[in-house]
């Protein structure tokens, strides 16, 4: 009993170490319930490894799978899912905005008084107030997803009413947590041209890729952006930005594929276009074939997964703030100034190295990733890549070849999937933590770049 209480302590002991427990408990329990042989329509159970890989894609957002979720598994073992992106969706959302606080407070404090500086609580209100926050703002836009949805199923499809809810709840909550989990077979390829059922999918992603602290603003001050804070700036016109530009690219490389878009209307191939523009932000929802995209896609998909949705959200990659602030600094160090400076605002040097840190931190899980699943599956680098970048962003899109992956392959996306979600809101934190003044300065010596 004293040696399990210590381990608890020690898991305890940062907040980096609490998220990653929690949520290991939280892929532990889904992976039990989903080996259960009432989880599966057959009765059989789920083989352990796929078991595990499906908790894992579930808790962590990601929507890569296995199995075939709607053949494969029963009605509990879908809700068993549903449930883990529930869960797995707050819990991140939860967790990186009390962290985000936590880091806020901290270096807030060090300005002013470097003693009030070591008190690392947060006040009971504060937990209160963002726990309830998170969860108001999910059920809100869940629950107006769900609603449109289930009245497109019900009404254009003809499906039951019981059915059509069911279809509305569960593809609502997969959207918003950028789960990408479907109970179709071929996702939502069958729903290429449906403008009700895409758009509504598009949008909920993208609420959900804001994040918690852009949302609670935007809900306040949405109608004065001068007073916007520097972060809900940066993470609203990098958005737009990447709205724009990823849909208009990936639009024009499949224009005139007939595996893709080729053989649709002018209308539904600019629905369509979008659809994959919105959704490498990480929800991992598919409208067409990617196994049959032009490489050139694939790659522009790629930067877009790894780029992924804000801080503090359901999306995954290195975050829209990580990438935005790296461009800012390139163009600061082109033109020369001494300063970075961002909407008349200095951005402080250890946020730099903290940004540079995340993100050559994720090209470095990438690469190591990409090129041990080459030697373990023999699959071309393109593909490969793309299942790599799916899983770390926690994005869920796939060229068709997770369920034929090598058990040892199946383990290293599980690794790429639990570090990639959880990894950037860790490690950023850890670093912003542990931010410590120096008294001294070293003899500069410049070593030649380039």
């Amino acid at each position: 009993m004293l040696s399990l209480r210590r381990l608890l302590r020690g898991l305890l002991a940062t907040p980096g170490r609490a998220v990653v427990a929690g949520f290991g408990v939280a892929v532990v329990v889904s992976a039990f319930l989903l080996s259960l042989p009432m989880s599966t329509e057959s009765g059989d159970g789920t083989p352990p490894l796929a078991a595990l890989f499906t908790a894992v894609s579930a808790v962590c957002v990601t929507g890569l799978v296995v199995l075939d979720t709607p053949e494969h598994f029963s009605t509990f073992g879908e809700l068993v899912v549903l449930g883990s992106i529930q869960v797995g969706g707050l819990g991140i959302m939860t967790l990186a905005s009390l962290l985000g606080l936590l880091v806020f407070r901290r270096l807030g404090l060090r300005t002013r008084m470097s003693a009030a500086a070591e008190t690392k609580a947060l006040g009971i209100g504060d937990v209160r107030r963002v726990l309830l926050s998170v969860v108001g703002f999910s059920l809100f836009f869940e629950g107006l997803a769900a609603i449109a949805l289930f009245l497109r199923w019900l009404v254009a499809y003809d499906e039951p009413v019981a059915r059509a809810a069911y279809l509305g709840v569960f593809h609502a909550v997969s959207a918003f947590n950028n789960a990408g989990f479907a109970l179709y077979s071929d996702n939502m390829i069958g729903f290429v041209d449906d403008p009700v059922i895409s758009l509504v999918l598009c949008l909920v992603v993208i609420a959900g890729g804001l994040g918690f602290p852009v949302l609670y603003e935007l809900r306040r001050e949405l109608g004065t952006p001068r007073t916007w804070t520097l972060h809900t700036r940066i993470v609203v016109w990098t958005t737009l930005l990447l709205l724009l530009a990823g849909p208009a690219a990936v639009t024009a490389l499949e224009w005139s594929n007939d595996g893709t878009l080729g053989d649709l209307a002018v209308p539904a191939k600019l629905l369509a276009g979008f659809f994959l523009g919105v959704m490498p932000r990480t929800a991992g929802f598919n409208s067409i074939d990617y196994a049959q995209a032009e490489p050139a896609t694939l790659l522009v998909t790629d930067i877009l997964m790894f780029i992924g949705g804000g801080p503090a959200s359901t999306a995954g990659g290195i975050k829209v703030t990580t990438f935005a602030l790296l461009a800012f600094v390139m163009l600061a160090e082109v033109r020369g100034t001494p300063e970075v400076e961002v909407v008349n605002r200095r951005l402080p040097r250890e946020v730099q190295r903290q940004a540079l840190t995340v993100a050559l931190a994720g090209v470095g899980l990438v690469m190591s990733g990409t090129v041990a699943l080459l030697v373990i599956t023999r699959q071309s680098l393109d593909v490969v890549l793309f299942e790599v970048v799916s899983a770390f962003a926690t994005v869920g899109l796939s060229t068709g070849i997770t369920p034929d992956v090598p058990p040892a392959g199946q383990v290293l996306l599980i690794v790429l999937m639990f570090v990639g979600r959880l990894g950037p809101v860790t490690f950023a934190s850890a670093l912003a933590l542990r931010s410590r003044p120096t008294l001294y300065r070293l003899p500069e010596e410049r070593p030649i770049v380039g």
